[in-house]
């Protein structure tokens, strides 16, 4: 037989090759070449199995041939079953004449050789299938030898096998994490909880499954949420099954706080819109081709593929809640499915997120709620002034604000208007805001003058200990018989009002007052002017001047032009407007914008035109 040194040669160059190899079927060359120059043997042949009898591959080469034999194939052979090994190598001595073509495919291949025995060993590569190498030999082989070459070539395709496994698995886990690591940074950058479900969903489309669904978990069931596919005629299927499907609804009811990731298969999708995926889609690609309408397509492959569908639903915990539920759609290879601890993981951190997402939404409704409270559900309105108001939240995660405005009637017919700006927010601020709102507004209601008010109120502040400071500005209308009106404004360190007068001039109040909360003792002094029919007065807060551009430059700097291009507008459109112009301006700045705008109709008083009772109009918010 060849020599061994020959041998030892050719089994070191197997490994060399094998270190590098990215597929076994590489290291046919070097392994049939030598096998075929021992000594007495006529044929070399090796197989490929899965699922204990599904022949996928056979590859021959026989003596004297400069090319092998290759069969590909997803043939059933029941009788190969028996052969399958354990989890070490068997080597068998079979004669040839011995050999039942219906389990062993190999038997009409060494026929045609001269070789009386076929020396084979059976191994397993992985939990998915075995495999056999084996030579056909005549008498003058050394079947000992053989043997023992047989199995030396064997250790080494088991241990390229494991390598590439190995290498796979590693580079799997390399992009498991990559993909983790980028969904968590998708999913963590919203704070919506439609679009989070969305990202969840879109992130894992085509990476981990073919399709996926999401949906919440809602005091009375789950509800749907967001859907995926590759297939855009599939996505449609998708989301009607997540919204309508009563199987798909009963599965996730069952899952109920269940934490680990369940895969369905097969029987198991018996009675659901996943059932019979291939068959659907054959039938589903006849009727597209008589009739050019796909929207019927049930979830499952796109294009020509056939691969058995295969669902997983995750449970989504997070806090030791469940918010919810996850589940891909499969249509792909055994081998390309993700594991259960992958899952898990992507659960783990979409579920974060989601409930990151939901904290936020209650806490904004929440700040948006007090917030509403802290201000007039209406504003009084009379045909000699025409009022309105907007208010804009900065952030609402930072918590309620403290700028609060408000417009009472007075004994002498007059119409208070008031706006003000606690420092800081939280409850503290939301606290002294309630505090000054209603201070003001009482004092207003029973005819006390602005910088009177401003005192008591200070006042008020100090004998509480409040440790927050406030601004405010409070001008009262007064009505005269000539058709003007006379304004009467204490600024207690408030940004000065404005007035837009008729021809579309800008002025400014000159007012100013030391801030409340500070000292004991204050006194404000009040200016006065007149405005004629038309004229506009707006009071705001410093969140709208104080909106930043990229540049640096403040709102402020804009303000009177962009005001004077509103004249003829109503007290609503200059106020709404002048609010989404400062939040369009700022890049940064994240500070609440409150506006109170006031025009006056010039309606003396006594009209017969003036209403009463008073009327009640809802303010902006």
């Amino acid at each position: 037989m060849g020599g061994d040194d020959t041998w030892s040669s050719a089994l070191h160059r197997l490994w060399q090759a094998a270190s590098r190899a990215e597929e076994v079927s590489a290291l046919a060359d070097d392994v049939y070449a030598p096998l075929l120059a021992t000594t007495g043997v006529h044929l070399v042949v090796g197989t490929r199995w899965e699922d204990r009898q599904i022949l996928r591959y056979m590859r021959a080469l026989a003596a004297g041939s400069d090319s092998p034999v290759i069969t590909a194939t997803s043939r059933s052979v029941p009788e190969a079953a028996v052969r399958e090994p354990g989890d070490e190598p068997v080597v068998t001595r079979i004669p040839v004449a011995a050999l039942d073509d219906a389990g062993w495919p190999e038997a009409e291949l060494l026929r045609r050789t001269p070789g009386a025995t076929f020396v084979v060993c059976t191994f397993r590569l992985d939990h998915r299938g075995w495999a056999s190498l084996g030579v056909g030999v005549d008498a003058s082989a050394d079947v000992a030898a053989v043997e023992g070459r047989l199995a030396q070539a064997v250790d080494v395709i088991v241990a390229c096998h494991t390598g590439i496994l190995q290498r796979g698995r590693e580079a799997r886990r390399g992009a498991d994490d990559a993909l983790l690591a980028e969904a968590s940074l998708q999913m963590d950058s919203s704070l919506d909880v439609e679009e989070t479900l969305r990202r969840v969903a879109r992130i894992a489309v085509p990476a981990v499954a073919e399709g996926a669904l999401v949906h919440l978990l809602r005091s009375e069931g789950p509800e749907f949420v967001a859907a995926t596919h590759v297939s855009v005629q599939q996505r449609r299927a998708l989301e009607e099954i997540g919204r309508e499907n009563p199987w798909l609804a009963a599965l996730l009811a069952r899952r109920g706080e269940d934490e680990d990731t369940v895969f369905l298969s097969g029987p198991e999708l018996d009675g659901s819109p996943f059932a019979d995926t291939a068959e659907a889609s054959d039938a589903s690609d006849a009727s597209d081709a008589s009739h050019g309408d796909g929207d019927g397509a049930r979830p499952g492959a796109a294009g020509g593929d056939r691969h058995s569908t295969v669902i997983s639903v995750s449970t989504l915990r997070a806090r030791g809640r469940v918010v919810g539920s996850i589940t891909f759609v499969y249509q792909r290879p055994e081998a390309r499915l993700p594991s259960s601890a992958f899952l898990r993981s992507l659960a783990t951190r979409a579920a974060l997120s989601i409930d990151n997402a939901l904290l936020y939404e209650l806490r904004r409704h929440a700040v948006l709620s007090l917030q509403e409270h802290l201000l007039p559900s209406q504003l009084p309105v009379t045909d000699q002034w025409d009022l309105s108001a907007s208010y804009e939240v900065g952030d609402p995660m930072l918590d309620v604000g403290g700028d609060f405005y408000d417009a009472v009637t007075r004994p002498d017919g007059s119409i208070a208007l008031l706006i003000g700006d606690v420092c800081g927010r939280g409850a503290e601020a939301a606290a002294l805001t309630g505090l000054a709102r209603h201070t003001l507004r009482t004092l207003l209601e029973q005819g006390t003058d602005p910088g009177t008010a401003l005192s008591r109120l200070n006042r008020a502040l100090r004998q509480e200990r409040a440790s927050r400071f406030l601004t405010a500005v409070v001008t009262t209308l007064a009505p005269r018989a000539d058709g003007t009106a006379l304004l009467t404004t204490c600024s207690a360190g408030h940004p000065s009002p404005l007035v837009l007068r008729s021809d579309g001039t800008v002025s400014e109040v000159l007012t100013g007052g030391l801030l409340l909360g500070v000292l004991d003792d204050v006194s404000y002094e009040s200016h006065e002017e007149l405005i004629g029919p038309d004229d506009t007065v707006v009071l705001f807060t410093d969140g709208l001047t104080e909106s930043r551009e990229a540049g640096g430059a403040f709102f402020e700097s804009i303000l009177p032009v962009r005001l004077a291009a509103l004249r003829g507008f109503d007290a609503a459109h200059i106020a709404e407007s002048l609010t989404q112009q400062a939040k369009a301006y700022r890049a940064s700045g994240q500070d609440d914008i409150a506006l109170l705008v006031a025009r006056w109709t010039g309606v003396p008083p006594g009209a017969d035109l003036l209403p009463h009772p008073l009327q009640l109009v809802r303010t902006a918010r």
